[in-house]
């Protein structure tokens, strides 16, 4: 049972070597170099040429080399038959948790206007806003979305969360489906998304939404890219609907150098470093689900293909 790495532009060396010390006797190859296609049963990938699974007639198992699955999922040849499962690992939830933090901290205590400020030699002192004044909006409560909000509340936020089913979390006020979206907007001083890219999310983050919340709202967007309406957001910030933002995700990576995020003084740019993928920390699941594979046995943590994640 062979597996396969198809991981276009990205270092591979880590993973190689994390998945051999687990699995000595794998036998690994990486794209383009397949050999036997036939060979081929289990496969380990990111951002993959469209079209390109189905030329491995016995492949068993599709695993995304990190927690989302859209790059995947938006091959419009995919194969239906084969499993296609996500990461799911405690230290990238750590990870994004301490980037939501980091963000809603710099907002709140002008860390961001105190950075220029020292550029420019200014002392400018600042009142910081209280955390139990500000209600924070996750949209998004899967395993990321709810640590992130159980950190804000241990801070004294308010913090509130929206989903497409049912959720509940100690401390946080939730809302689940479309009719309780305009609801949980409302009462969002700071909006962040961390959803799932799918056809019903892409494009969330757009003017409309934007409305919707208290005029001055902050906006963090942690998820994807194709979540905002890049244009919509320059407009709400010029009108004063939108306060600022901080940006780890965009249309186009890397952000294009004529990019008006770039020099925006309202608008924090981080290059897509929120929640990184460690091989070390994420390889032993990876493995476990090709033995299991290789058993007879179904993968964990498969994705339902019809809702996106």
């Amino acid at each position: 049972m062979s597996f396969l790495i198809i991981a276009p532009g990205l270092k591979v060396d880590s993973w190689i070597k994390q998945l051999r010390a687990l699995e000595p006797r794998l036998d690994l190859r990486v794209w383009p170099q397949v050999g036997d296609p036939d060979e081929i049963e289990f496969a380990l990938t990111w951002n993959h040429p469209p079209g390109e699974f189905n030329q491995y007639k016995n492949l068993k198992c599709i695993a995304s080399l990190g927690a989302g699955v859209d790059h995947i999922l938006r091959d419009p040849a995919l194969p239906a038959s084969v499993p296609v499962t996500r990461v799911v690992e405690a230290s990238m939830a750590q990870s994004m948790s301490e980037y939501i933090l980091l963000s809603v901290l710099n907002y709140c205590r002008h860390l961001h206007a105190y950075h220029k400020d020292q550029s420019r030699r200014k002392w400018q002192p600042r009142v910081p806003l209280p955390a139990h004044k500000i209600r924070i909006g996750i949209l998004g409560l899967g395993q990321l979305g709810a640590d992130a909000a159980r950190k804000l509340c241990h801070l004294g936020f308010q913090v509130g969360g929206w989903s497409r089913t049912s959720r509940k979390i100690p401390g946080v006020s939730t809302f689940a489906g479309n009719e309780a979206l305009d609801n949980f907007l409302s009462q969002t001083n700071i909006l962040i998304c961390l959803l799932p890219l799918t056809p019903a999310t892409e494009g969330i983050l757009n003017l409309t939404t934007f409305a919707k919340l208290p005029a001055g709202a902050y906006v963090i967007n942690a998820a994807r890219g194709a979540h905002l309406v890049e244009k919509d957001l320059l407009k709400a910030l010029e009108t004063g609907q939108i306060s600022g933002a901080c940006l780890d995700v965009f249309q186009i990576e890397p952000l294009p150098e004529d990019h008006p995020f770039w020099d925006h003084p309202q608008i924090v740019v981080t290059p897509h470093i929120s929640s990184l993928t460690y091989p070390k920390a994420v390889a032993p699941q990876i493995v476990d689900n090709y033995n299991r594979v290789k058993s007879g046995k179904a993968p964990m943590h498969v994705v339902d293909i019809e809702r996106g994640y």
